[in-house]
């Protein structure tokens, strides 16, 4: 099991709990008196998961689909899609498709204010209408008169909550700087007035401040065993099912928040010093999750007797099935999850994805010939430029003479997926990861979709390319025990051991690889953009056209290809690298906030 959000219950939540403008206009009062609430030690956990309903899987940014259209590596087929006020340059104070992010992450810092305040006397309302000392079978029997083990459990999740309240916000912060750079910092203990605008590097510090306070005040991993304490045998923990609270941040989590933000902190854009104690910094932040899932494995903390058939250790596994952990549930019970969202069962992600010959489907976010390029080969090319392919390439996109939903994907002129029928892909290509193959999405189709907030391969290429900038590919003066090469290769081998061997000493050419290795790994799953943002690639990458193929058909009846651009793309690098404040935002603000810059 993994952690993931129930987005079902945590949208009914906040239904309940939030007004329509504001979280703050909170509508608890409803159908309860506050007397009621304070009475109910079942509110104490409800508003505990208020602080998670505004995190956003990436299934629906923009378009209500994927934001890779943003990027180079895909276009969108809609020309009157919302994502062309980024392709096009269009991005202003009046005109940002993601703005509503912004709100929802200021949302969730202070529905994990208005938590903490609520709770501050929580052992106490724990303590109203129950008996502390006497613990109940679900028959009504007395389980045990000797220790006050129900209460006492209570109070120890109490303590786990406040803590997450804290991570959480930490990962708002680390959303919101990521997009806007420098943001108000929110003081829960502020007495009216505004929030002034701190730095970029000033929101790093109290996202890091807010990790290490509170990273050993939850649970260590919701997939493991409660680590045995006096405390905890008082309060029966470790006869719980913790696993019923997966979905829930905890230790793994929160150090994962803590190494993206302070990778994004060392990168290009954000350390225009080249400062390297930034790069050793992030490097260290990477190391501590992969020790901390290391100890769970070595001290038989880990995930299940299951878990440990298949993986008997942390790493890894060479030559997985990439693919499938996109599918149905299966990253929920997958070790390599590290925080999920899973979304309730629907279609509407094969219907905005699947191919335009498909009865329902809506071409969307079609990969470009730029991701397809970054797919090295495992062996010898042929006249079929999709032949012995990094595997990868074949679980995440759809292409002229695969297999899809049990038809060929014929593209050619008279093919049933011809590039000249109105809606078709522009590049020739269709996403894969992702959905649900065979759905039927005239009849009712569903699947349940799981959004990857974090996972163990991503942390593998922080650290690959955190040690590479602070020590280049093969020092570990640190003694963390792996090299940035050594990251890097278990992420490529995971993928396939055909892959050929990243083998240059030179540190620039390493980065290449990285970059090339992000690109490839984590495909979709929201990080291309801000990578180019980060690292500064943007100006460059993103004022270049995308490509797709034009697929036609021989005498022979074979496919030839041909490639060419398909559209083409406008950054500004004197105001893209950061979004803009909304005009309202700024008026609101009241003279705290600053626009930035070149913004009108």
């Amino acid at each position: 099991m993994k952690r993931y959000i129930n987005i079902i219950f945590l949208s009914a939540l906040a239904a309940t709990l939030c007004g329509c403008s504001d979280f703050l206009d909170t509508r608890m009062d409803v159908f309860q008196t506050m007397d009621r609430l304070e009475t109910n030690s079942g509110n104490i956990a409800n508003f505990a998961y208020a602080y998670y309903t505004p995190m956003r899987s990436g299934f629906d940014i923009i378009d209500g689909n994927l934001f890779a259209s943003a990027s180079d590596e895909a276009e969108q087929t809609a020309s009157t899609s919302e994502v062309q006020a980024f392709n096009r340059g269009l991005i202003s104070a009046d005109r940002n498709p993601i703005s509503y992010l912004y709100n929802n992450c200021y949302e969730g810092i202070r529905a994990a204010h208005f938590f903490l305040d609520f709770a501050k006397d929580g052992e106490e309302f724990l303590a109203l209408n129950r008996d502390t000392a006497t613990v109940y079978n679900p028959d009504g029997s007395i389980y045990a008169t000797d220790k006050p083990r129900a209460y006492k459990r209570d109070c120890i999740d109490l303590g786990w909550r406040r803590a997450e309240a804290r991570i959480a916000e930490a990962y708002y912060y680390g959303e919101l700087i990521k997009m806007y750079g420098g943001v108000p910092i929110i003081d829960e203990n502020a007495d009216g007035g505004y929030a002034e605008q701190a730095s970029y590097d000033e929101v790093v510090e109290h996202i890091v401040k807010l990790i290490d306070e509170n990273k050993d005040k939850v649970v260590l991993d919701w997939r493991a065993v409660v680590e045995p304490s006096a405390e905890n045998e008082v309060a029966d923990v470790l006869n719980w099912n913790i696993s019923d609270n997966v979905g829930r941040f905890d230790k793994t989590s929160a150090l994962a928040i803590k190494a993206r933000v302070l990778l994004y902190a060392a990168s290009p854009r954000n350390n225009p010093e080249s400062d390297v104690r930034k790069w050793e910094r992030a490097a260290e932040a990477a190391n501590e999750v992969i020790q901390t899932r290391k100890a769970i494995f070595e001290r038989g903390l880990g995930f299940g007797e299951a878990a440990y058939s298949i993986h008997p250790n942390y790493r890894m596994p060479a030559n997985r099935d990439y693919g499938a952990y996109f599918q149905k549930n299966n990253s929920t019970s997958d070790y390599e999850s590290i925080f999920l969202i899973r979304s309730n069962a629907g279609s509407s992600l094969e219907v905005a994805n699947y191919p335009i010959g498909t009865r329902g489907g809506q071409s969307g976010v079609c990969p470009s010939q730029n991701l397809v390029d970054a797919y090295e080969f495992i062996g010898p090319q042929t006249a079929n430029p999709y032949q012995n392919r990094d595997p990868r390439f074949e679980a995440t996109i759809v292409y002229n003479g695969s297999t899809w939903n049990g038809n060929e994907i014929d593209e050619s002129p008279n093919g049933a997926y011809s590039q000249k029928v109105a809606g078709a892909s522009k590049t020739g290509y269709y996403l894969k990861k992702f959905l649900a193959p065979n759905l039927n999405l005239v009849e009712g189709g569903s699947q349940v979709h799981v959004w990857p907030v974090f996972r163990y391969a991503e942390v593998l290429l922080n650290y690959a390319e955190a040690m590479n900038e602070a020590y280049g590919p093969d020092a570990d003066p640190k003694g963390y025990g792996m090299t940035a090469r050594e990251a890097l290769t278990e992420v490529r081998n995971s993928a396939s051991t055909k892959l050929a061997a990243v083998t240059t000493a030179d540190k620039a050419e390493f980065r290449k690889a990285v970059k090339n290795e992000r690109m490839v790994e984590l495909a979709f799953e929201d990080h291309r953009y801000w990578d180019l943002i980060r690292w500064n690639d943007a100006a460059s990458v993103l004022n270049k056209s995308i490509r797709g193929v034009v697929v036609r058909k021989n005498n022979l009846g074979g496919y030839q290809y041909s490639y060419a651009s398909v559209a083409t793309r406008t950054f500004d690098a004197d105001k893209h690298y950061y979004l803009p404040f909304t005009r309202k935002e700024i008026t609101n603000s009241h003279g705290t906030l600053t626009q930035n810059p070149n913004y009108n």
